[in-house]
């Protein structure tokens, strides 16, 4: 530290720097980076006063306390990374991206960022903290305030182009860097290593997670690769995991520190079907661990000592002599725990399996359902669809708007024919919700009302859900003439009444295979 001072009626202050070497500048340069990106390039959905909320909050709460002990002002350099730490993973829901300026939800922030610091302060194990103060404050403000008002950073941030690559290369080269310089890589390699391990048994037993990034469940492979090259799993291990005051101090401490982390992730990731949950489980796993780091540091070889080295602790562990039998029991139980771990996160995972179904494409051949594509409308693709997915805004949206048309077909044949299974097959959630209701009168009072569409203009953009991540959505914004026609006993037509309409029409593929109808909204505004 830097040393001056500062006299204020007579009374001098000292005021304490941090050096150019400190390793928290060079985290902090890590992180202010990659919220400048955010701003700039990645479109993150966050605003500048959210993120000065945060740091402003945190700064303000150390400075006090450290002077009203130490009568200095000190830079409070750890206190700022917790607030920047707590801003580039929290989100609050309606921020728009690129919504740089707003004050929405700034309070949400500075409170979240304060108590996240003060755990530093009060959870604390023989005179030092023991949690990684922004890990547990976001945990705790997510299980408490739940997905409606806020969410965590997607853990896909955006297509590999320059911003992304300046990114991961300002993550990994920056975390490579710190971490070898506090002696801290090994620990970052091994939860790494165990967690793409992990991960891929948790992928190869089939589970999904929807995510608002992707139209369809993210399963098997993609779901590993997002997962362990995710910018956010990047920085969690290089930046988080690795803090220097919560993480153990001797290095086989460490090793096994990495180890118990990365299960304990796994196995917390592994019941949750959205992103959402999935984040939780990913930053909880760190919390759950740190609260057993005095046990470790108990167990463990003393830091510095002459076992904490892999050599000894080798030869302790396979013991001499005629404690050779104990060994084998220690190396067997060791040996016996590697698959004990791995069915442990199949079973764990089981509550995220089925998310994607069968296609129904058989039970709809069934059902007359033809759509003559040349009464449907021309329409329009917005910029955002084409960002997003260039294919899906090509030739392909001629066949969404087709299946549109068909799925809308179809809800009325379901209605008419009372059979929910065709429901299923082209609605999901709210939507599928909301149709089953309309199935439940239909059967109740014998009188089924159906709407049939005709489509004048159609406009498509994207939906982006805020909250539980469940699934980025096509919105159809339409216009037209709708058919009411009214249905009584023995199919015999009541009533038929023509209207206009302009509504928006959500689609997206929420169990995998087939386009489905997810909610028909009213039109935005001017539309």
């Amino acid at each position: 530290m830097t040393a001056r001072a500062l006299t204020v009626r007579g009374t001098s202050y000292p005021v304490v720097l941090p050096k150019l070497r400190d390793p928290r500048l060079h985290v902090a340069a890590v992180i202010i980076t990659i919220h400048v990106l955010g701003q700039v390039g990645l479109h993150f959905a966050v605003s500048v006063p959210q993120i000065l909320a945060a740091i402003l909050t945190c700064a303000i709460i150390e400075l006090t306390l450290t002077f009203r002990e130490t009568r200095s002002i000190v830079w409070p350099a750890s206190a700022m990374l917790t607030g920047s730490g707590v801003a580039l993973i929290l989100r609050y829901v309606g921020t728009h991206p690129d919504d740089h300026w707003t004050f929405d939800g700034w309070y949400v922030f500075a409170a979240i960022a304060g108590l996240s610091l003060l755990t530093k302060y009060v959870i604390r194990f023989r005179g030092s903290h023991i949690f990684n103060p922004s890990n547990i404050g976001l945990v705790v403000a997510f299980l408490l305030l739940g997905s409606t008002r806020i969410e965590p950073l997607d853990f896909w941030w955006a297509p590999l182009d320059v911003p992304m690559v300046i990114a991961y290369a300002v993550i990994v080269g920056g975390g490579v860097l710190i971490t070898r310089r506090l002696h801290l890589l090994a620990l970052a390699a091994t939860y790494w290593g165990l967690l793409a391990i992990g991960i891929g048994v948790l992928a190869a037993s089939g589970h999904c997670m929807t995510a608002r990034w992707a139209f369809a469940p993210v399963c098997g492979f993609d779901f590993w690769r997002v997962i362990v090259t995710s910018p956010e799993v990047l920085i969690f291990l290089f930046f988080m995991i690795t803090d220097p005051k919560t993480a153990p101090a001797g290095r086989l401490a460490r090793i096994v520190f990495g180890v118990l982390v990365a299960i304990t992730t796994t196995l917390l990731m592994a019941p949750q079907t959205n992103e959402f949950g999935a984040k939780v489980g990913l930053l909880a796993g760190l919390v759950v661990i740190c609260s057993l780091r005095p046990f470790i540091d108990a167990i463990m070889p003393a830091a510095r000592s002459a076992d904490d080295d892999f050599r000894s602790f080798s030869r302790r562990l396979a013991g001499s002599g005629r404690w050779r039998w104990g060994a084998v029991a220690r190396f067997g139980a060791i040996a016996a725990a590697v698959p004990l771990v791995g069915a442990g996160i199949v079973l764990a995972g089981s509550p995220a399996r089925g998310v994607v179904l069968p296609n129904a494409s058989e039970l709809l051949s069934q059902v007359p359902h033809q759509i003559n594509a040349a009464t449907l409308p021309s329409f329009t693709v917005g910029q955002d669809v084409a960002d997003w997915d260039h294919q899906i805004a090509g030739p392909e949206m001629q066949g969404i708007v087709l299946t549109l048309a068909e799925n809308l077909e179809l809800e009325s044949q379901a209605l008419l024919r009372r059979d929910p299974a065709i429901l299923a097959a082209v609605d999901h959630g709210d939507r599928l919700a909301q149709m089953q209701e309309r199935l439940r009168e239909a059967q109740a009072t014998g009188t089924t009302t159906i709407a049939r569409y005709q489509f004048d203009s159609m406009h498509v953009s994207l939906l982006v859900p805020f909250g539980v991540q469940t699934g980025l959505s096509l919105g159809f914004t339409a216009s037209g003439t709708v058919t009411t026609v009214t249905y009584g006993p023995g199919e015999t037509v009541a009533s038929q009444e023509p209207s206009p309409f302009t509504l928006t029409f959500a689609m997206r593929r929420a169990t995998g295979a087939r386009w489905l109808l997810v909610g028909v909204l009213p039109a935005p505004p001017g539309s």
